[in-house]
This record gives C-alpha cells, sequence and structure tokens, in this order.
C-alpha cells in the first residue's frame, strides 16, 4: 500500500486526499476481512512515505487541503474554493461510487462531464449553497468503504437520506475519516501480533533504486534508449534504505525482515545494501528470475519459480522470493469483471493445478499485487471475493497460506543466484519512469538538484541538511516518472508535476537561495491522446483472418490496447490493437494479437443497447458464424475467421443498428472475462449513408 508525499514541508498542507480516502476504503478493509479467517496468513507492504503522512495526518501536524474544502461552510465558499471543489470533488470511480448515488450522479450531470474553468466560473450563479454542502459530503462520503459502514452505521443511512445534508452530518463524516486514519496502524500492527501477517517495508520515498543507485543501469535492460545525464547518488540509495527500517521499527515495535523494492525494481548492487540496513528478504517479479537465470547460461523453467532463492552480489546476500505474474494480476485487472466465486474459483483451480505439477511439498505459490488501487473497480469494494478466496483458502486440505518469513524460515532456499537481473516488475526493465523526454527532463533537474545541494550541505544546520535532504528523498520517489511520459495518465498530472517541481524548489529555499527559473516551466506537455483514431472512409473488408494486405484495413481506426493504462500496469494481454470499420451494411473488427489462446470474442453493444455479439472460444485455423442475443433471444449473425489475425463482421440489421453503434470489445478465457477494450468509454462508430459512401471513394 503506497502513496507519494503530497505534503508541501513549507505550508504543511497535503496538497492530495489520497491518503486519507484509500484508508477509509482500502486500508481499512483489507486488514479488517482478514480478521474474519483466522487460518489464512498474509504480508502487506506498508511504505513508509504512506504511514508518514497518516502519522502526521493524525497528529495534526500536517493539513488535507481537499478536507479543508470540505470542511468549510457551504455558504462560506469563496469562488476559488467553489471551482476547486468543482474541479476535484467528482475525482471518483464514477460506476461503481458516484452513479449508484441519484443526488451524486445528479451534481455531476449539473457540472458536466468534463471541467472547463471558464465554463464553470460563468455557471457559479446555478449551484446553491444546498449543492455544495451536498457535494462536499458525497464526494467523502462515497469514498467510505464496506468496513466503515460497519463500524459506523451512520454512514450508511446518511447515503440513505441521500440529499439535504446539515453541516453537522458532513462534519460527522470527516470526522469518521480521521478516526479510521488513527486506526489504521494499530489495526496492521494487531494482525502481525496475532500471527496472521507479515508487515514489511519499502525504500522509504517509494523510489526506483536501481535508478537513484545509477540511471546507467537502465542500458542494462534498455539498451540504446536515450538516457538523462547520469544520476548517481548509491549514498541516497542507502539512506532510503535505512530511513524505512528506522520509521518501521518505532512504528510496529520491530524491524522488517522483508522489503518490496519499489515496483519490484532490482539490480545485483543493491544486495550489500539490503543487508547493511538489516533487510533479510525482498520480493520481485518472475520476469527478473527469469532474465536471471537466463545471465547465467540456465533454462529458465518455469517450474522453478515456485520456492526460495539466495541472491549474493558483492560479498553479501539476501533471500528472495519472485511473484506468479499471471494469477496476481488476474486479481488485480480481471477478477472485478466476473462473479466473486468465479473469479476466487478461477484462483483456487490454479493454484490446485500448480500443485499437481510441482508434486512436492514445502513450495511457494507468490502472489503479490497492488493493495489499493483495485478494490475501487469492485461494486463491494471487493468484499465478496476476498471472502470467496480467503473462505476458499481456509477450506483446503492441499494449500496452506503463510507469511514469507514463516516460509523462508521453515524452507531456506537451495538455490543461489549470482547473476541477478536489473529490472522492475513492469516488463523486467525501467521504461515507465526512464527514456521518454519527460522523464529524462525530470531526472536531470533532480540531478542539478542533488548536486547544488551536495555543494551547500557542508554551511548548513544539521536541522537544515535534514530537511534538505528529505525533498530531494521525497523527489526520487517513482510515482512523479510515473506519470511523466506518454505511458500513463490521470486527471491530477499536473498536481504531479507541480509537487514535484515544489520539491526541488524547496531545496533551494531551505539553503536560502532562489530556485532558478527552469523550476517553474511545466514538464508535462499539454496535448492529450486520442482514446482511438476514428475511421477515414468506408471498408469492405473480405473476413478470412490472413494477414492483411494495405488497402484491405487501409483508413480502419484503430485503437491500441494498454492505451488507457491509469495507476496500475499489465502486460499478459491476448490483444495488440484493434482495428475497425463499415460500409453502409456492416460492421468490421479486426483483432491484432500479441499471443494465442483458446479464447472468446465477445462484442458488447451500447446503442443498439443490451446487445452482445460473440463467438465460439476460438484459435487459430478456426472459422465460423458469430451468435448475436438480445431482448429477443439468439441467432445465428456474421462470421469470425482466426488465422494470423481474428477478423469478425456483423450484419447491421442483425443488430437493430440503424445511424450508430457503440461498443466494446471483451476477451473471455476459460469463462472469465480477461480483457475489455476501450476500458473506460465504447467505440462509437457512424453507419455510413450513401452520400458518405461517394464522399469517401477511392481508388
Amino acid at each position: 500500500m503506497h502513496q507519494p508525499y503530497y505534503v508541501n514541508p513549507t505550508s504543511k498542507l497535503a496538497m492530495m486526499p489520497w491518503v486519507r480516502l484509500h484508508a477509509v476504503k482500502g486500508y481499512l478493509d483489507m486488514v479488517s476481512v482478514l480478521a474474519d479467517f483466522p487460518d489464512v496468513r498474509v504480508n502487506f507492504n506498508l511504505t513508509p512515505v504512506l504511514m508518514l503522512q497518516i502519522e502526521e495526518l493524525v497528529r495534526g501536524e500536517v493539513k488535507d487541503l481537499w478536507l479543508e474544502w470540505s470542511r468549510k461552510p457551504a455558504a462560506e465558499l469563496d469562488e476559488n474554493e467553489r471551482l476547486a471543489i468543482l474541479e476535484h470533488f467528482f475525482k471518483i470511480h464514477h460506476e461503481n461510487l458516484l452513479r449508484p448515488h441519484p443526488r451524486y450522479a445528479e451534481l455531476l450531470g449539473k457540472r458536466g462531464p468534463g471541467f472547463y474553468r471558464e465554463k464553470a466560473r460563468a455557471e457559479l450563479a446555478m449551484w446553491s449553497a444546498e449543492d455544495f454542502r451536498d457535494l462536499q459530503t458525497w464526494f467523502n462520503l462515497a469514498w467510505c468503504g464496506f468496513t466503515a459502514e460497519k463500524l459506523f452505521p451512520e454512514l450508511a443511512e446518511l447515503k440513505r437520506k441521500g440529499r439535504h445534508f446539515t453541516e453537522q452530518e458532513k462534519l460527522r463524516v470527516l470526522d469518521i475519516h480521521m478516526e479510521i486514519l488513527a486506526r489504521i496502524a494499530p489495526l496492521y500492527a494487531a494482525a502481525e501480533e496475532r500471527g496472521q501477517a507479515e508487515l514489511m517495508t519499502t525504500p522509504f520515498f517509494h523510489p526506483i533504486l536501481p535508478m537513484v543507485y545509477d540511471t546507467e543501469f537502465a542500458e542494462r535492460c534498455m539498451p540504446g534508449r536515450a538516457r538523462p545525464k547520469r544520476f548517481h547518488w548509491p549514498q541516497d540509495a542507502l539512506a532510503q534504505l535505512k530511513l524505512a527500517v528506522e520509521q518501521h521499527t518505532r512504528m510496529f515495535g520491530r524491524a522488517p525482515r522483508g522489503l518490496w523494492p519499489s515496483e519490484g525494481s532490482i539490480a545485483p548492487e543493491l544486495v550489500p545494501l539490503m543487508r547493511e540496513a538489516g533487510i533479510e528478504y525482498f520480493c520481485s517479479d518472475e520476469e527478473n528470475l527469469f532474465n536471471s537465470l537466463r545471465r547465467a547460461g540456465e533454462h529458465a523453467d518455469h517450474l522453478e519459480l515456485f520456492q526460495g532463492w539466495r541472491v549474493e552480489h558483492g560479498g553479501a546476500s539476501v533471500n528472495a522470493i519472485f511473484r506468479e505474474k499471471p494469477l496476481s494480476d488476474f486479481i488485480g485487472f480481471m477478477a472485478w469483471r466476473n462473479e466473486a466465486h468465479q473469479a476466487a474459483g478461477h484462483l483456487l483451480t490454479h493454484f490446485r493445478h500448480i500443485c499437481d505439477q510441482l508434486g512436492r511439498d514445502n513450495e511457494l505459490i507468490p502472489i503479490i499485487l497492488d493493495g489499493e488501487n483495485c478494490w475501487e473497480n469492485f461494486r463491494d469494494g471487493g468484499e465478496s471475493f476476498l471472502r470467496e478466496l480467503y473462505a476458499g483458502l481456509q477450506a483446503e486440505k492441499r494449500l496452506k497460506s503463510c507469511t514469507v518469513e514463516d516460509y523462508l524460515r521453515r524452507c531456506p532456499p537451495h538455490r543461489t543466484i549470482t547473476t541477478l537481473h536489473s529490472g522492475s516488475w513492469i516488463r523486467s526493465d525501467f521504461d515507465i519512469w526512464i527514456g521518454d523526454e519527460e522523464e529524462n527532463r525530470a531526472w536531470d533537474l533532480l540531478g542539478t538538484t542533488r548536486s547544488f545541494l551536495e555543494t551547500k550541505l557542508p554551511a548548513l544546520t544539521p536541522q537544515q541538511q535534514q530537511a534538505a535532504l528529505r525533498e530531494i528523498y521525497a523527489a526520487e520517489g517513482s510515482d512523479w516518472f510515473w506519470w511523466y511520459g506518454p505511458d500513463f495518465t490521470t486527471e491530477c498530472d499536473v498536481l504531479f508535476d507541480d509537487l514535484f517541481r515544489l520539491h526541488l524548489k524547496n531545496v533551494y529555499s531551505l539553503c536560502g537561495e532562489i530556485a532558478p527559473a527552469e523550476l517553474d516551466r511545466p514538464i508535462i506537455g499539454t496535448e492529450t491522446a486520442a482514446l482511438y483514431t476514428r475511421p477515414r472512409r468506408s471498408l469492405s473488408p473480405h473476413v478470412d483472418g490472413t494477414a492483411p494486405y494495405f488497402y484491405k484495413w487501409a483508413g480502419a481506426g484503430c485503437y491500441i490496447a494498454g492505451s488507457e493504462q491509469g495507476a496500475m500496469f499489465r502486460d499478459d494481454r491476448f490483444v495488440r490493437a484493434l482495428l475497425f470499420a463499415c460500409d453502409k451494411e456492416r460492421l468490421y473488427l479486426r483483432c491484432d494479437l500479441r499471443r494465442w489462446g483458446r479464447f472468446q470474442i465477445v462484442i458488447v453493444f451500447h446503442q443498439p443497447a443490451s446487445v452482445l455479439a460473440f463467438c465460439p472460444p476460438i484459435a487459430r485455423g478456426h472459422s465460423g458464424a458469430l451468435t448475436v442475443r438480445n431482448t429477443m433471444g439468439e441467432r445465428e449473425a456474421g462470421e469470425f475467421a482466426a488465422d494470423e489475425i481474428v477478423e469478425l463482421s456483423i450484419p447491421f440489421p442483425d443488430l437493430g443498428a440503424k445511424d450508430a453503434v457503440q461498443f466494446q470489445v471483451k476477451i473471455l478465457h476459460d469463462g472469465i472475462e480477461r480483457e475489455c477494450y476501450p476500458e473506460s468509454a465504447p467505440i462509437e462508430l457512424a453507419i455510413p449513408n450513401e452520400d458518405a459512401a461517394l464522399a469517401q471513394w477511392v481508388v
């Protein structure tokens, strides 16, 4: 569980609310539901920078800006505060946390789906104090998870009330938030004390530690990529580890044994640093293990994954385990798309299958996933899925959950790695955080500021040294670089960019100097990439599944799978890209694949509503008819063919479509929904009429 450092140490103001809001939902829910299954054991990775902010908020040492906007009486909000609330208080999962509540959805409809400052300013007179009070309340109320409602029944009562909230009711919701924040650390400490959990740590401000040690390490896994000026501060990497261990020991009464290096990022040079900091083992991704074995000239057998390892470098050694990627990612990305019992059963079935393949006792299936972001996608916050999974684990005879510490104590590693690969859990490289223009510029600014501070340290007091170094350590965090570049985007891109540069500016301020003007210039670009490209003309491609010649699909619309990635990453997709087109009679769809598997393609239509078109589970070489289902029943319509690619076509009359269609494409594997494209909104496609067909005619 992790959040970057949102606090401006100068003003003592947290510029974003995600520490508090994730606490009242994911952090509270995960540790609380575990208590109902006493035989289940888990590891919780609590990043120090997250726990620092929880402490600061609980003690009143910092203020949460969005909480201050929420607390202020609605009738007393000034213009800038009202605009800020209209901009930010709809930043929530709309399908699960906003649309189920009619008043909240009504307020979104009043503002509109996007925020445009001047338009909002012109329409402020349309918003009453009651509108703002209801919006202040709903944003904070909707974030409260299933455990919060059980602990504080008045939350459910307020959700049922729905509107006309009083100032007292609003403040009660906010007071509950702070009560929950104060419970988080003790709840996790209690889970460890009773033996149900092991608490792990991460380098303090969640840096990509190999890049802090030396950005030239990127050449090992990303040869030939553009890189920033060399950032090489091994002492910072060690400091990030030691600060993490010190804080964890103070908060939980014992030093952490395990480390989740930020984003599973490892390099052999980190092994001596881990040992010096007192870390006994680290966790990373299976691809880093397999690449390490290949570097040693060994065959990377997948079954080697299911055990502990010894890692040696520079005269030091630590233990390690490596995550099983597909099942871990299934929880994070796809479980919410399926019924809880079906998703849990999918995992349990695969666990049993792995047992059958191994045929040995004392083997480990490491399931490691992002702990807070995925639960927003579940309609019930993940409660039913977690309960089904935990109950299934408790009932299993052959499977036993355990903490990593317990496993490594019972089963010391008998295999050793001396050629550790440098990479993260994402594609086994560091591409997300370095190599693109924005990312490299951020590293250059960080490097310039770090070098400046090094020259100033001797003249600073110990307190100033500590404060300035903390600003550098905060800027070394991975989160800023995650959002730079083309890989990911969020509604808060501008805020993240401002915070990163603010940490660097604070270094100069603490040294008594004015920050260079370069730090006032935003790093992020202002252009936003389109979700998909639209068709440029009518097409009638022949459906045969063969590799296309140029004109067959030239001018089609295109959606690139994975282009909507936000705070989480996945890399095990079947689909690489979707192309789509139509003529007056038919819709055509083409799937370019990353890999083959016996999967099923389902096209879900939003217009016409309640229409599905799907093929049977297919493999390479298959062809046949599609099935169309609507409120009247099912019938065969259209066709598909699978060879080098998969192509489909469906007559518009069989869909009941007249002027336009809106659709998403889903991939099912073994009856489980694995992928959905586009993820956030359907593709919209106008059906050409005779005039449009003539206008688009080409030779």
